[in-house]
């Protein structure tokens, strides 16, 4: 007689799926033979907060004043060129307000503040002694086209010193602000110098 075989149902079996690292790279096999790669980008960081809003400036960033004012020139000149600067600077404003205004010495002695500002903030780092010296230098120079004056070198001369002796105060104001502009640069240079020495010594330890 013959007799039938018979066959026990196999299951078969599903493919495994091996889950993804969060935020790396993983692995899906979907059969011992296909091996699939699945990237996962990270999510882009934001500088700003969660309640940061559109007008916000970001964490750790430059406040817009800085960045508008660091895109002014920024020129280092020795002392001879700070000073020549600075005097012809004056000059040619004391020419355009005698042209202009009538030499008008509120004006003169008013645009004396920003030159003085700038001629300390210009002045190469070595030469920084220099620029409440040079300031008054430029204010006599540029004194000359709006002290008026007549009858000659000796009446010049005497309309200069009456111009430097009536208005003192602004000749004092712009040395002032020259040399506390100067004096701070000196002493954040003096700074920069002990940090660079302490991380030169932390790098290169004695042994």
């Amino acid at each position: 007689m013959e007799q039938h075989r018979t066959r026990t149902p196999q299951r078969r079996q599903t493919p495994q799926v091996r889950p993804a690292p969060p935020g790396g790279l993983g692995e899906v096999t979907a059969g011992p033979a296909y091996p699939v790669s699945v990237a996962v980008a990270p999510a882009p960081a934001t500088g700003a907060g969660p309640g940061a809003g559109p007008g916000s400036r970001p964490r750790g960033g430059v406040p817009p004043v800085v960045l508008a004012l660091r895109r002014f020139p920024n020129p280092r000149l020795t002392g001879i060129g700070a000073g020549l600067f600075a005097a012809l600077t004056m000059f040619l404003l004391a020419c355009a307000d005698r042209v202009l205004l009538g030499s008008s010495e509120f004006v003169y002695g008013l645009l004396f503040l920003p030159v003085s500002a700038l001629t300390a903030l210009w002045v190469r780092p070595a030469d920084l002694v220099t620029a409440p010296i040079i300031v008054p230098i430029a204010f006599a120079v540029g004194v000359i086209p709006v002290a008026g004056g007549t009858g000659g070198f000796g009446g010049q001369t005497m309309a200069v010193v009456t111009a430097l002796a009536v208005h003192a105060g602004w000749l004092y104001g712009g040395t002032l602000v020259a040399g506390l502009i100067a004096t701070v640069r000196k002493i954040r240079q003096m700074r920069e110098r002990q940090r660079h020495l302490l991380r030169t010594a932390a790098r290169h330890p004695r042994p």
